[in-house]
């Protein structure tokens, strides 16, 4: 049967019994989509993966090729499962597809400025007449049924809620593994916090089992909380590198960091991607925001202050409270309703300052905070002045922080139309002259040239041939940002593993230094040794492992960090902990990816 032989949405025959267009007078599309949901979402766990959404969709009968496209298409963000508004977008295209018999996100993109029918999808004839049926009769006033909240659909099935993380009231996230009464099952993973370091090398040797995993995310977790954070712990990793993950950390929306120096416009350019202000917003020539400012999506406008949000368990938070009550007093929150703001975090940062003295005066370590923010952010923007092009010794801190993270650097020269043609060339090339110094790369992060101001509209009296060319960068710049939720799931594996892979030398380092201390007499003597030589351990490590030099840290910092330290008290490296790293590496993560990959790929 073609489409459009008969309305019936589910591909049965017209039997008289019912009518088949009585889905769209009596049922919304979103009560539809929603039963379709659950009735495909088997677990019930609010999350349609692979191998059930496979199931499902074999009900449209269209070919594997054009179902792939719509697994790909609707999972865009490559989450590895649909959640019910994915789910009702791959609907949508389901019904395009068979109306059109192809997909893409041209087609859709146009198809979608209309109404779209819903598809026709086999074997739900019954799921459709009680579905009918019990929206008859809550509709009717003298059915004296069950409360909506205990509501049941064919087959048994009930209308469950989604089910979310079962919290311990002694620990932070406490998982368990199995099934659970309604058939769901749950990730493996319980907080090491109570237990010995021993115990927890233990459990990092033993293998995992990701079938528990409803996505990509909630396997990261299981990976790290098992394998990766006890030998954070034992070996101290979090003091050298950065502060340990939490489970808010994994679960975390995208972020997008601004840094600059003061005056290069910050503030004014998060005012013109929200198209508004946000709480507590200011902005003036001077150094006006003098605090760090997280800005966040909420239904009311308020300021949260800094020592309120690290206490809060689903806030990302919580690791700066390691800065104290000297930072704490200048960070807050600032919440507004905005539909970027659904999908990414913003964070406005204090203006980097020129003066050694307004420098000193700070109440806390503004590098390495920054450098807090940079490992967690999935875009790092920064602006420049044509005015302000010198890079003052804290900014060249700041820049050197963000070592690792090159991937994420995007440089925007802002006010670019306060300048004429010939001086725009000048100034661009001296930009990337600095930024080369300062980067120490001959490749230098890409530049967006343009003048970010919701107030005002771009001059032309300077450069009037200027205007074509800030307008086609802030749109290359605007998609990126908006590109950030879609590779935001990719990040969060490229971040996870490059924390692996640094906790792995890191482990390596130490497992060398405490190898070559004494176990009785002269301890002091052989770790001031060890540090005044540190680069050349650095070298013996190298080697031994093959590892690459640029992964390693860099030695002057490291050395700081380990004069706190006794080497004496790390653990000894065994292989045992290697292997757990390295399975996680060349194991565990790809297979978790290969898990939650395209089903129909």
């Amino acid at each position: 049967m073609q489409r459009g032989e008969s309305g019936n949405p589910f591909g049965g025959d017209d039997d008289g019994q019912l009518d088949p267009r009585g889905y769209s007078v009596t049922l919304d599309r979103d009560t539809l989509y929603s039963s379709w949901f659950q009735l495909a979402d088997t677990d019930h766990d609010n999350k349609l993966t692979g191998p059930d959404a496979v199931k499902f969709f074999e009900r449209s009968q269209l070919p594997r090729p054009i179902l792939a496209k719509v697994w790909a298409l609707a999972d865009n963000a490559r989450k590895g499962y649909l959640d019910p508004s994915t789910f009702a977008k791959a609907m949508d295209m389901i019904s395009i597809a068979q109306s059109t018999g192809d997909i893409s996100a041209d087609i859709y993109r146009q198809k979608s400025a209309k109404p779209i029918e819903t598809p026709q999808l086999s074997g739900l004839e019954k799921h459709h007449q009680k579905l009918l049926a019990q929206a008859q009769a809550e509709q009717n006033p003298f059915t004296n049924g069950a409360s909506s909240s205990a509501r049941t659909l064919p087959d048994g099935d009930p209308l469950v809620q989604p089910r979310g993380i079962n919290r311990s009231p002694s620990s932070s996230y406490t998982y368990k593994g199995g099934a659970n009464q309604s058939g769901g099952h749950q990730s493996s993973f319980v907080s090491p916090g109570k237990q010995t370091a021993k115990e927890a090398m233990r459990r990092a040797r033993k293998p995992l089992s990701m079938k528990h995993c409803t996505s990509i995310i909630d396997g990261l977790k299981t990976i790290y909380f098992n394998k990766i954070k006890p030998l954070e712990e034992a070996y101290k990793f979090g003091s050298f590198f950065s502060s340990l993950l939490t489970e808010s950390d994994f679960e975390a929306k995208p972020s997008v960091l601004l840094l600059g120096q003061y005056s290069t416009g910050k503030t004014t350019f998060i005012k013109h991607l929200l198209g508004r202000d946000y709480p507590g917003i200011h902005i003036g020539p001077e150094p006006t925001t003098d605090r760090f400012v997280v800005v966040t999506h909420a239904l009311e406008e308020r300021r949260t202050p800094g020592n309120t949000l690290i206490v809060q368990p689903d806030q990302p938070w919580q690791g700066l409270a390691q800065y104290g009550n000297g930072f704490l007093a200048k960070f807050e929150a600032a919440s507004c309703a905005n539909k970027l703001l659904e999908e990414v975090t913003l964070v406005d940062t204090p203006g980097v300052l020129s003066g050694e003295k307004q420098r000193i005066e700070r109440t806390y370590n503004f590098i390495d905070v920054c450098g807090w923010f940079a490992a967690r952010c999935d875009l790092i923007l920064l602006l420049f002045d044509p005015h302000k092009l010198d890079i003052s010794d804290e900014f060249k801190q700041v820049i050197s922080t963000l070592r690792g993270h090159d991937d994420k650097v995007r440089v925007v020269l802002n006010k670019a139309d306060q300048v004429d043609q010939q001086q725009l060339m000048r100034v661009y090339g001296a930009l990337m002259w600095s930024l080369g110094k300062v980067f120490k790369s001959p490749e230098v992060c890409k530049v967006y040239i343009g003048s970010f101001n919701a107030d005002k509209p771009i001059r032309t009296d300077m450069n009037p041939s200027g205007e074509e060319l800030f307008n086609k960068e802030q749109a290359d710049l605007l998609q990126d940002l908006f590109e950030i939720p879609q590779r935001s799931c990719d990040r969060k594996v490229n971040e996870f593993v490059k924390r692996v892979r640094a906790a792995k030398i890191h482990i390596l380092i130490m497992g060398h230094l405490r190898k070559k201390m004494p176990a009785m007499m002269g301890k002091a003597k052989a770790q001031e040794k060890l540090l005044a030589n540190l680069q050349t351990e650095f070298g013996m490590v190298q080697r031994e492992y093959h590892l690459p030099a640029g992964d390693f840290p860099d030695v002057v910092r490291y050395r700081e960090i380990l004069q706190a330290y006794d080497i004496t008290q790390f653990p000894k490296l065994k292989d045992s902990m290697l292997k757990a790293i390295e399975d996680s590496l060349s194991v565990d993560i790809p297979s978790l990816v290969r898990q939650f990959d395209n089903p129909y790929a």
